[in-house]
């Protein structure tokens, strides 16, 4: 298929690549020229400007927005809207607020345009493992692209979630339980720390992976970081959260839904950022080395 592909980060780039392996015909657009000169040599088009994107495709044309969340998504989908034609579809795959979805669905809806949801897990790995996605907005347009989604996705990693927002709504939800399980896991790290016994916590990460019920990506992702750094030296225990856990934590409240366990994650989150330049404790560093290892998201190194 042909798509214009605008933002080429972290996971945009690795996205870009593995579309072009299945010969997806692709135009993208970022204000880094170093990016484009990469993704030229994956055999893409590299533009300098988003009207020269929408201008080499053919209609009806596609394009896949994975900008930040907020404003850059914001002012990205409203250029786009102002240059595309009646026919045409966005399809964000950034960390929207789902409530975003709905009004510029509604918004593109006007002019004829069409928009299209995607809630896209994988982190730095999806070009090796591939993006599980989770897509919402009409069930005729996710058709028009499932190709572009098989390709993105690993063997029955994608799936159609509703009308518009359903697919950034669930990815939410995701987010919300990742920010639990990581909690829970540098919790029990942090006990087996301070334990009296002489433990090597990336060995028993690496055990639990084997068969336990407690078995999961991301204790393989804490193996590996306890591997190379075995009590977490290295970095500070300041731990960011990207919106979506708490957006998570307001949808409950709105809903009535109890959930203790993310909401404390969350606050946790909170506390570790209150004293920047303190060490913070086993578990906090454990949570900032887990968000690199999947996300490549900056940590504080320790400079003690």
């Amino acid at each position: 298929m042909e798509l214009g592909f605008v933002g080429l980060g972290k996971m945009g780039m690795n996205m870009v690549e593995r579309l072009r392996r299945d010969d997806h015909k692709i135009v993208a657009f970022d204000i880094d020229k170093a990016k484009l000169d990469q993704v030229r040599s994956y055999g893409a088009m590299g533009v300098t400007q988003l009207a020269d994107l929408v201008s080499s495709l053919s209609p009806p044309r596609g394009v896949w927005v994975m900008v930040p969340a907020g404003d850059p998504t914001e002012q990205t989908i409203r250029q786009l809207g102002a240059l595309l034609s009646a026919g045409d579809t966005i399809i964000d795959g950034g960390n929207t607020n789902y409530h975003d979805d709905v009004r510029r669905s509604a918004e593109l809806k006007a002019r004829g345009i069409h928009h299209i949801d995607a809630g896209t897990s994988g982190g730095i790995w999806g070009l090796k493992v591939g993006y599980c996605l989770m897509i919402g907005g009409e069930e005729a347009i996710f058709r028009r692209y499932e190709p572009i989604f098989k390709t993105l996705a690993p063997p029955d990693g994608y799936a159609y979630m509703g009308r518009s927002g359903a697919g950034h709504y669930v990815k939410m939800i995701h987010n919300g339980i990742e920010y639990g399980l990581m909690q829970a896991y540098a919790e029990g790290m942090e006990c087996l720390h301070k334990s009296d016994y002489s433990l090597d916590l990336a060995r028993i990460a690496r055990l639990w992976g084997r068969g336990s019920v407690i078995r999961s990506w991301l204790l393989e992702l804490a193996a590996d970081a306890l591997s190379k750094d075995p009590r977490l030296e290295r970095i500070r225990g300041w731990v960011a959260d990207s919106g979506e856990g708490r957006w998570t934590v307001l949808d409950a409240i709105e809903k009535d839904v109890a959930l203790p366990v993310i909401a404390l994650s969350l606050f946790t989150r909170f506390r570790s950022r209150v004293d920047p330049e303190g060490r913070g404790s086993f578990a906090e560093r454990l949570l900032a080395a887990l968000r690199n290892e999947f996300g490549g998201h900056a940590v504080i190194e320790n400079r003690e």
